[in-house]
């Protein structure tokens, strides 16, 4: 029942309205010939090199990799955070590479949630607050932010710690607050970046079942970049890169079995 009560607080997020190009591809995200060269200081880094990747909408995707092989990359274009030297990145139907600026900036905020591995919470403002912010950039009505903070908490387990400041919740409890405040504008799409890095394991086993939760029974499509190949068998499907290309891309034993 509160499952059902909180996705009805959730709102679907907003149509975007930049006149994006649409995409071909059916997929919900589609990479094409992409590569990232970072120049710095008159040199040139490849980080990724000709990537090709399609993810379909639920899939709850990992991509590992040594230090360097570009998944950080990989997640920030795939999010809109970057754009590529070369290459399409098309994600929900809108070709990233080809938007501005502050088409990018609308298109994060109606249809991606992110999670760090350090939390990214504001010190000063309670937990209730942080999940309230990414809303606050939309047309959305005080008491209505504060009704959907409340649902996405309730949601992940803290409904009782809403008026807490971070430095009063332990390293979990702050990441469950970090993801509420990552699905609360109901996004599509949530992106992960080393979601249990700084946690221990029985923790961090507790913010892998959240993000499971997420994917099996809302529907979010998932894409976690992890060193944690315990964290990683929590997904369908698993792709690695090295050296900025991908060298696998193979389906879990979750994944072969069907979603648990």
């Amino acid at each position: 029942m509160l499952r059902q009560s909180t996705e009805r607080n959730l709102a679907a997020a907003p149509a975007m309205n930049a006149a994006a190009e649409q995409c071909a591809d059916e997929a919900m995200i589609e990479l094409i010939g992409v590569s990232k060269v970072l120049v710095s200081g008159g040199h040139s880094t490849q980080v990724l090199n000709s990537i090709d990747l399609r993810v379909n909408a639920g899939e709850f995707l990992a991509v590992m990799g040594p230090s360097g092989s570009g998944k950080t990359t990989l997640l920030n274009l795939i999010g809109g955070l970057d754009k590529p030297t070369r290459g399409q990145v098309c994600v929900l139907g809108s070709m990233l590479d080809r938007l501005s600026r502050t088409e990018l900036a609308e298109w994060r905020s109606s249809h991606v949630g992110y999670v760090f591995q350090f939390y990214n919470l504001i010190p000063v403002l309670s937990a209730q607050s942080n999940v309230e912010l990414p809303l606050s950039l939309r047309r959305v009505s005080s008491a209505e932010r504060r009704r959907r903070a409340a649902g996405a908490l309730e949601l992940v387990g803290l409904g009782h710690r809403m008026k807490h400041h971070p430095h009063q919740l332990s390293g979990g409890e702050q990441q469950r607050v970090a993801i509420a405040r990552a699905f609360v504008g109901g996004p599509s799409l949530l992106l992960c970046d080393e979601p249990t890095g700084d946690l221990d394991r029985e923790t961090g086993a507790q913010i892998m079942d959240l993000l499971r939760l997420l994917n099996a029974e809302f529907g979010k499509t998932v894409i976690m970049v992890t060193h944690d190949p315990i964290a990683a068998e929590y997904a369908d499907r698993l792709v690695r890169l090295d050296k900025g290309v991908i060298s696998a891309d193979q389906s879990t034993v979750r994944g072969q079995s069907g979603r648990a």
